[in-house]
C-alpha cells in the first residue's frame, strides 16, 4: 500500500481548521508551569515497566523526562530530550536528520512508542517529533521479560499526547537559527462527560547547519478517548510527512580529524593529509540526487477496564505503515586507509534505496491484586504478538566519479540512477513474534520483591529463503526495601535476547540469539516531605554469542565465541530549593567488546547538570531561566585489518552549555532557548573506517505559545 502524499498547504489547512473550531469551544486556563513541577516523574499508563508501581518502589534504574523538562532545555529532537539522562548518550553520531541514535549503558537503544516497538532495522521509518510527546521514559538494562527480543542496554519509551479530561490548549510559533519556522498546536475539548478529543500537529520548514540539507515536517495526530470511572478506550491516528536529506555527510577524517587536535588517529589513516580542513557545513552529496524523505501512518487502540478494585485488563493494538525514499552520494570508505588524496580528490559512491515497514502489533495483559497471608501480590500476565515486514530495494555503485571535497563541484548523475528506480528488488523480510509473560510484584510491608518470566517464539525469514525460528525463556527478579527515612536499597537481575539470522559454518546449525544478562545494585533516596530524588546504581552487563573477533579466531568457520562486557556507575539527582531547581547526572562506563577494544563511539564518562530559577512571587513572578552543562569524555573506534594491522581513532570529549530565558503568564509563554551556547566545534565521533560526524552547532530558537 502506498501512502498518498500530502502537501504542506493541505496539512496546514487541517491544523488551522482544528484550531479555528476549538476557538468556539469552552476555554480552560492552564495552571502556571511552576505548579506542575514534579521532581521524580511518574510512569504513564502504558509506561516502560508496564506497572502501576512508582519508580521509588521499582528495583530497576528508570529515568523520566517530562515534556516540561525537555521543553525547558530546548530539545528539538528525541536525541536532545535524552541529553540530560544518566547512562544515556543522545547525540551519538552528532547532528542528525535521518533519525535518533541513542545508546543506553553503551548499547544501541530500542525505541518504543506507548509501550510498543516503533523502529525496525535501518532507514525504513519516520522519526518521532518531540512536540507529539507527553514524556520520555528510559528503562535501563535488559527488558526481554517485558518486551521480548532486544539489546541489553535498555529501551526508550516515548509517550504520545492522547485525549483525556483536564488537558490544556496551546498554539506555538517557533523561529530560530537556520531559518527554522514552525507552527504547532495542541487542542483539546470535551464532547461529553465521557468523550474527549485531542488534535496535535505541526508544520515546519527549516534549513540545517549542513548546506543543501533541510528539515521540513508535516505531522498531524488526532485522538479520541472514551473514559468512565472503570473504562478507558483511546483511538490514536498519526500521520507524518518529512522531507529532508542526510546531515551525515561522512566527512573524510583526513580533512577533519587529521587536521584537528580533537581527533587522534593512527598513521595510515592520516597518510597523505589534505592541506585544507572540511567544515561542519560541507555537503558532499549531489543536490540533484540526494534526499531523505519519509512518510508514515500509524493507528493505535489503547484500552483499560477495571472489573473490580483487584482485577483489571489493559491492551494496545497498533498498525503502522512507513516508507522512506533515500538517495545519497558520498566519498568512498576505505577502512584504515586514506579516502581522498592530498588535494582532496576521491571516488564517490551513489546509493539509492526505497525502504518500507509494515507493523501489526498487540499486547494484552491482565492485572490481579490479592493477598496470601502477609504477602501482597500484584500479578501481571500478558500475551503479545507482533508481525513486521521490512523491504529494501537498492542500487549501490562505487567509484562513479571523482569528487573534490573542497570545490564540491558535481558532475552528471550516473546513468544507473537517472531512472530513479532501484535496480535490486531485494527480498522482503518478515518477523513474527509470539510472547507470553508473567510478573509478580510481592510486598511484605516495606520489602518489595519482583519475579518475572517470559517465553518468546520468534520466526524470521524472507521471500527468498526459509524461515528461522528462535525460542527464548527470559527471567528477571529484584528486591527492594523502602525504609521510613526515604532510603530504598535494591538489587536486581535481568536477561535479554536478540535473534541473529544465519548459519554457523562450523556446526552447520542456525546461529544462536545474542544473550544478555545484567546484575544491578543501587540506592534510591527521597527524604520525606522534600522535593529531592537521588538514584545511585552500579551495574554489570554481559552479552554473549557475539561475532567471533578476528584477533581470537581458533576455528575459522565458527562465528559466536564473542562476549561483550560493560560495568558502570550512574548517579541521577533532582531537587527543588525554593525558586531554584537543580538536576545532576553522572555516568561512568567501562566497556569491552568481543574484539578486546572499548565499545566504538561510547564515552567512558559523562556528566550533565541543569539549574533553573523560576520566581514564585514578587516583582519577578513570571520570569523563568535555566542554564545547563553537558560533558562527554573521549570515545574510540578500533579495527584490525588482516595484513595491515590495527587502526585506531580517538575523538576528544566536549563540554557544551545550554541556556533558557523566558516570561510566562496564564495565557502567554515567551521563551528563548540556546543550545551549545558558546558554539563549540566538536565531533560526536570519528570512525576508524574513515569518517567524522560533526556535533550540533549553536542553535537559538524563540518560541511564543498562546494558551487558552
Amino acid at each position: 500500500m502506498t501512502i498518498k502524499k500530502s502537501s504542506v498547504a493541505i496539512a496546514a489547512g487541517i491544523l488551522g481548521g482544528v484550531l479555528n473550531g476549538q476557538a468556539l469551544a469552552d476555554k480552560e486556563i492552564t495552571e502556571p508551569r511552576i505548579e506542575e513541577m514534579t521532581v521524580t516523574g511518574q510512569l504513564s499508563g502504558f509506561g516502560a515497566t508496564k506497572s502501576s508501581l512508582s519508580i521509588l518502589e521499582t528495583a530497576r534504574s528508570i529515568s523520566i523526562e517530562t515534556e516540561s523538562m525537555f521543553r525547558e532545555k530546548g530539545a528539538l529532537t528525541l536525541d536532545d530530550a535524552l541529553n540530560y539522562t544518566s547512562g544515556v548518550l543522545g547525540d551519538t553520531f552528532g547532528f542528525s536528520t535521518r533519525g535518533d541514535f541513542p545508546t543506553i549503558r553503551g548499547f544501541d537503544a530500542a525505541e518504543y512508542r506507548d509501550g510498543q516497538q516503533v523502529l525496525f532495522g535501518s532507514y525504513n521509518n519516520t522519526r518521532s517529533d518531540v512536540y507529539l510527546l507527553e514524556q520520555v521514559e528510559v528503562l535501563k538494562g535488559p527488558a526481554s521479560v517485558l518486551y521480548g527480543k532486544g539489546t541489553p542496554g535498555g529501551i526508550v519509551n516515548a509517550i504520545s499526547k492522547i485525549a483525556g479530561p483536564d488537558k490544556s490548549n496551546e498554539i506555538v510559533v517557533d523561529y530560530g537559527t537556520q531559518d527554522r519556522k514552525q507552527i504547532a498546536g495542541d487542542i483539546n475539548f470535551a464532547l461529553s462527560d465521557t468523550l474527549f478529543v485531542r488534535a496535535v500537529g505541526l508544520v515546519r520548514e527549516s534549513d540545517t547547519q549542513v548546506d543543501e540539507v533541510e528539515d521540513d515536517n508535516v505531522t498531524f495526530m488526532p485522538s479520541i478517548t472514551y473514559m468512565t470511572a472503570t473504562t478507558s478506550l483511546t483511538a490514536l491516528l498519526e500521520y507524518v510527512d518529512r522531507e529532508s536529506d542526510s546531515s551525515h555527510q561522512f566527512l573524510p577524517i583526513q580533512s577533519t580529524g587529521c587536521l584537528s587536535s580533537d581527533v587522534k588517529t593512527s598513521a595510515l589513516i592520516c597518510a597523505l593529509p589534505t592541506n585544507q580542513k572540511s567544515d561542519a557545513s560541507d555537503y558532499h552529496g549531489n543536490p540533484d540526487f540526494n534526499r531523505y524523505d519519509s512518510e508514515s501512518i500509524l493507528f493505535s487502540l489503547l484500552g483499560t477496564h477495571e472489573f473490580s478494585d483487584s482485577f483489571s485488563i489493559e491492551s494496545i493494538v497498533r498498525y503502522k505503515e512507513a516508507e522512506v525514499d533515500y538517495r545519497q552520494a558520498w566519498v568512498n570508505f576505505n577502512n584504515g586507509l586514506p579516502r581522498v588524496d592530498a588535494n582532496g580528490n576521491g571516488p564517490r559512491t551513489y546509493y539509492l534505496s526505497d525502504n518500507s515497514t509494515d507493523q501489526l502489533a498487540a499486547d494484552f495483559r491482565a492485572r490481579w491484586n490479592f493477598n496470601t497471608g502477609i504477602f501482597e501480590h500484584e500479578i501481571l500476565g500478558g500475551l503479545s504478538y507482533q508481525k513486521v515486514k521490512t523491504d529494501q530495494d537498492t542500487t549501490y555503485l562505487t567509484s562513479q566519479d571523482t569528487f573534490n571535497i573542497f570545490t564540491q563541484v558535481n558532475g552528471p548523475i550516473p546513468t544507473p540512477f537517472i531512472s530513479d528506480n532501484p535496480a535490486n528488488n531485494g527480498a522482503s523480510n518478515t518477523t513474527e513474534e509470539h510472547g507470553i509473560y508473567i510478573n509478580d510484584q510481592i510486598s511484605i510491608e516495606d520489602l518489595k520483591i519482583n519475579l518475572g518470566l517470559r517465553y518468546d517464539d520468534t520466526r524470521s525469514g524472507n521471500s527468498a529463503s526459509s524461515a528461522q525460528s528462535d525460542y527464548a525463556l527470559s527471567s528477571s527478579f529484584g528486591v527492594l526495601y523502602a525504609f521510613d527515612i526515604g532510603l530504598s536499597p535494591y538489587v536486581s537481575y535481568a536477561e535479554s535476547f536478540e535473534p541473529v539470522i544465519g548459519t554457523d559454518g562450523l556446526t552447520n546449525q542456525q546461529l544462536k540469539p545474542r544473550e544478555g544478562e545484567q546484575w544491578e545494585a543501587g540506592i534510591k533516596y527521597q527524604p520525606p516531605g522534600t522535593r529531592t530524588y537521588i538514584t545511585l546504581s552500579y551495574f554489570d552487563i554481559e552479552e554473549s554469542n557475539l561475532a567471533n573477533p578476528a584477533s581470537l579466531i581458533t576455528e575459522p568457520n565458527s562465528q559466536q565465541e564473542g562476549v561483550g562486557k560493560v560495568k558502570g556507575f550512574e548517579l541521577e539527582a533532582q531537587s527543588q530549593f525554593g525558586d531554584f531547581g537543580i538536576e545532576v547526572n553522572l555516568t561512568i562506563l567501562d566497556t569491552e567488546g568481543a574484539d578486546g577494544f572499548d565499545f566504538a563511539s561510547v564515552p567512558k564518562n559523562q556528566f550533565s547538570t541543569w539549574l533553573s530559577y523560576v520566581p514564585s512571587n514578587g516583582i519577578l513572578q513570571g520570569f523563568k531561566s535555566g542554564i545547563g552543562m553537558r560533558y562527554a569524555d573521549e570515545n574510540e573506534s578500533n579495527l584490525v585489518v588482516s595484513g595491515l594491522g590495527e587502526f585506531n581513532v580517538t575523538t576528544d570529549g566536549y563540554t557544551l552549555f545550554d541556556a533558557m530565558i523566558g516570561y510566562e503568564t496564564e495565557q502567554w509563554d515567551l521563551t528563548m532557548n540556546m543550545r551549545n551556547l558558546t558554539d563549540e566545534e566538536y565531533y560526536g565521533t570519528c570512525l576508524v573506517r574513515g569518517d567524522c560526524f560533526p556535533g550540533e552547532e549553536r542553535t537559538v530558537v524563540a518560541r511564543a505559545a498562546f494558551k487558552f
